[in-house]
Formats: structure tokens, C-alpha cells, sequence
């Protein structure tokens, strides 16, 4: 089931993490997924199911991947829970493309409807059948009032939802205690907050449990009829068109490391990449900047994803060694947002990396979107001419020194050279598999790198 809602903020996060951990403790197994390119609520969502949470966006993937990548993170579940993004029918700009209805129609799933009762009774009616009726090819199945105020607040509600034909399945009433902190890019990540962040799943897991239908909420995914076609598959090298491992030139014996940033300061990252590098030939090592002093051994390849490196500037500009090792590296880096941070030459006035000749800056203006872009020159992953799909989200800022590596309608960025390729595209390699075998051929062995 696909749980959606009018607007953000109306507590789809909150019911569908909630809903996750719930029917867990029942002893199902809940495989959680989350509409578009959110990094943070899939951290909440593998807390509450006890598996990764796993992003399912059609715009980075294509629509034809979207039903299989769902089946392969829903192997041997008894129930599949996927939180939507934004309002329900709000997609790519003006369109409905990627949004939460585009992906529940790609799955044929019942959506939940989580609307947000505070301020109106029987106005709630209207909202819903409007969202029930917009479009016939998504079928709203239930409603999920939250922040209701009272018994009669409720008791409204139901009655007014009642005479529109959709039932209510759960009434959650205001409650405080279930907030989770944000800061300038929405909730911080459960990894930055481990034992809250469980604490607070359990929380919502209660809530919900008493507030929802939980046997309904079940009847009405089960309603989904079967996804027919394969489940993915992470491909091999072959099937990605690379070379074998020993025909590269270069290429270590055996399996390559790569390296893989962790830790509090690194926390964005889609599971299919892990998955795709070691079906590419890989053995995947995390590390954490903000302890390790050292690379995994045996590094061939590093790549250093999303996160919040402005949060701990201070504590990775204290980590020389490490930022030293990184700088001296010599084999391939690939890096996004935060990993572009941490390869500058400084940030907010800290000494990072110095690989990217740039120095980056918080802002108070936020970049989001999409974006098709076209890679300039090669780099471990891009090749000129081609084309990549990513998404942008941040509020910092890079000033280079040279030209940008990608171009995209009103925009440029990046860095990249024959061993660093560093933007701000967040990219999903499921979508171009050939980018993790891109890396892994082009590893160094241990004998170079000692």
C-alpha cells in the first residue's frame, strides 16, 4: 500500500514509518520503500522494518524499473509499505511524472490518504473526494485523519467521510512527543541519532498501533493484485557491456575495495549502489571520515556520497591523516554533494581534501530539483556527450577553478578529471549500472597503491 497525503507536512512520514514498525511487531515482515530522492525518511523506514528502506523514483530510474526494483526489495515480505512524496498527484514541474500517484499506478497499489485534520471537520469530505476522484486510475482505498483534537473533532470527521464513500482507517490524535527534529534540509538522519532515532520509531509504532486499523490497513493491501515481470537484478559486467576485470588495463587480481564513506557526516546513499558494486566485482569496505585516519586496505576505488558535512566541518578538518590520504589517493573517487564538500579545498573556512580545486560555503538559498544532465568530458564515471539523470539538494555553494563537468538547461557543475568525478547530482546507479562497473575496472590494485 502506498501511503500519500494533499500536501507535505500532513504526517506521511509519521503514519507510514509508524504503520512499518507496527505491523513488524506484529511479526510481519515489512519491506518499506519511499516515493522519489529522499535519502533521510528511508533511514526511519529501515529502523522500523528491520531492512533498508529503498527509493522508488521514475525519473531517476525510468518507469520501466520502478516494479522491479520494487519486487527485489520486497523478496520475502508479507507486506510492502511505501511512503509518498509531497501532495499525491505533485510530480516533475508542472506534470505528474514521478510523483507518488505516477508510482502507485506503476505498482497498481491501494493508496492511504493521510490528511491532516487540525483546522477543519467536515471540510475534510471535500478534500478527499477530490483526491479520490482526480484521477481514475489511482484508487484512494482509506483515509488516515491525523492531529484529530478530540472525540467530537473525530466524530465529525468519520461522520462527514462516511456519506463520501471512503472509509476511515485510523484517527491519530495531536501528540507532541512523536516530533522528530529537523534542521535546514528537513528531519536529521536516524544515523546521527541512533538512539533516539529507535526510541522514537517505537514511539510512532504505538501510536499508530492503537490509533489505526491495523487489520484493515492489511485487508486493503492484500487487495493489490500481483506485479508481473522479473524482479531486478544488480547485473554483472557483462551484462553491463564493461570488459572482464582481467582484460582491463590496470585492474587489480582478485576482488577490488571499494571503499564506501559512512559515519555521521555521510549518511545518503541508495542500497542498490553497495549491491551493483560488489555484482560488479567489488568487495565494499565503509569507513568513516570523521574517525578512521586511514582507508580501508587494500583501497581501489573510493566513493563518498550525501550527507552533512557542514555539520561536522571542524571534526573532518581535524581528521588530517585521513584528508591527506584522500588527497594523495590514486586511484578512482566519485563523489556527490557531500562527498564534493569534502574533496574541496575548504569549507565554511575549514581545510578539507584539496582533490577538487573549489572552495565550498553554506548559503541561506536551497538548490532543489531535478536535472538532466550532459557529462562534458570523461571522468571515472561519465564519458563525454553522455547523459545523466540525477537530483540536486542542498544549501551550500562551490566556487571552482576550471570548467564545469556537467551542463544541464540553466545550469552547470562538477569537477572532473581522469580521477575524480565530483558534483552535485545525487544519481541513482540502478538507472545506469554501468557507472559502478565504470569504477570497479578502473580500481587500483593493492601493489600500485602500497
Amino acid at each position: 500500500m502506498v501511503i500519500a497525503a494533499p500536501s507535505s507536512g500532513s504526517g506521511k512520514t509519521t503514519v507510514a514509518t509508524g504503520l512499518m514498525a507496527a505491523l513488524r511487531a506484529r511479526g510481519l515482515r515489512v519491506s518499506p520503500h519511499k516515493v522519489g530522492p529522499d535519502y533521510i525518511d528511508p533511514g526511519y523506514h529501515a529502523l522500523a522494518a528491520g531492512r533498508p528502506g529503498r527509493n522508488l523514483d521514475p525519473w531517476l530510474v525510468g518507469e520501466e524499473l520502478v516494479a522491479p526494483l520494487f519486487l527485489h526489495g520486497a523478496a520475502g515480505c508479507d507486506v510492502a509499505v511505501v511512503e509518498g512524496v509531497m501532495g499525491l498527484f505533485d510530480g516533475r514541474g508542472d506534470t505528474g511524472f514521478a510523483s507518488t500517484a505516477h508510482v502507485a499506478t506503476l505498482l497498481d497499489a491501494p493508496v492511504v490518504l493521510v490528511v491532516d485534520a487540525a483546522r477543519q471537520s467536515r471540510s475534510v469530505a471535500a478534500v478527499v473526494h477530490g483526491f479520490a476522484t482526480f484521477d481514475p486510475d489511482v484508487r484512494v482505498g482509506g483515509v488516515v485523519l491525523n492531529r484529530v483534537g478530540s472525540d467530537r473533532h473525530e466524530e465529525l470527521c468519520r461522520s462527514a467521510l462516511a456519506a463520501a464513500g471512503v472509509p476511515v482507517l485510523g484517527a491519530i490524535r495531536r501528540d507532541d512527543a512523536v516530533a522528530t527534529p529537523s534542521r535546514h534540509l528537513g528531519l536529521v538522519p536516524a544515523a546521527e541519532r541512533r538512539t533516539e532515532a529507535v526510541a522514537a520509531v517505537d514511539r510512532l509504532a504505538a501510536l499508530v498501533a492503537r490509533s489505526c486499523d491495523l487489520d484493515a490497513l492489511l485487508r486493503l493491501a492484500r487487495s493489490a493484485p500481483p506485479l508481473g515481470g522479473p524482479s531486478w537484478t544488480p547485473p554483472t559486467s557483462a551484462a553491463t557491456g564493461g570488459r572482464p576485470e582481467e582484460a582491463v588495463a590496470g585492474a587489480p587480481r582478485g576482488r577490488p575495495v571499494v571503499a564506501v564513506a559512512g559515519g555521521a557526516a555521510f549518511t545518503f546513499g541508495y542500497a542498490e549502489q553497495v549491491e551493483l558494486l560488489r555484482a560488479a566485482g567489488a568487495e565494499v569496505a565503509v569507513f568513516d571520515p570523521l574517525r578512521d585516519t586511514r582507508l580501508p586496505d587494500g583501497t581501489g576505488a573510493i566513493v563518498i556520497g550525501g550527507g552533512f558535512p557542514e555539520v561536522y566541518a571542524a571534526e573532518l578538518a581535524a581528521n588530517e591523516p585521513l584528508r591527506q590520504q584522500v588527497a594523495a589517493f590514486p586511484g578512482p573517487i566519485a563523489a556527490e554533494c557531500a562527498g564534493l564538500l569534502y574533496l574541496c579545498d575548504e569549507l565554511d573556512g575549514q581545510r578539507m581534501c584539496g582533490r577538487v580545486p573549489g572552495r565550498a560555503r553554506m548559503t541561506s538559498r536551497l538548490t532543489l530539483g531535478y536535472r538532466d544532465a550532459v557529462a562534458l568530458r570523461r571522468s571515472p564515471l561519465t564519458r563525454a556527450g553522455e547523459r545523466l539523470r540525477g537530483h540536486e539538494f542542498h544549501r551550500t555553494a562551490v566556487t571552482y577553478a576550471g570548467e564545469p563537468l556537467f551542463r544541464w538547461d540553466g545550469g552547470h557543475d562538477g569537477y572532473g578529471d581522469p580521477g575524480v568525478t565530483a558534483s552535485y547530482l545525487h544519481l541513482h546507479w540502478a538507472g545506469a549500472p554501468r557507472l559502478a562497473q565504470r569504477l570497479v575496472s578502473s580500481s587500483r590494485s593493492p601493489s600500485v597503491l602500497r
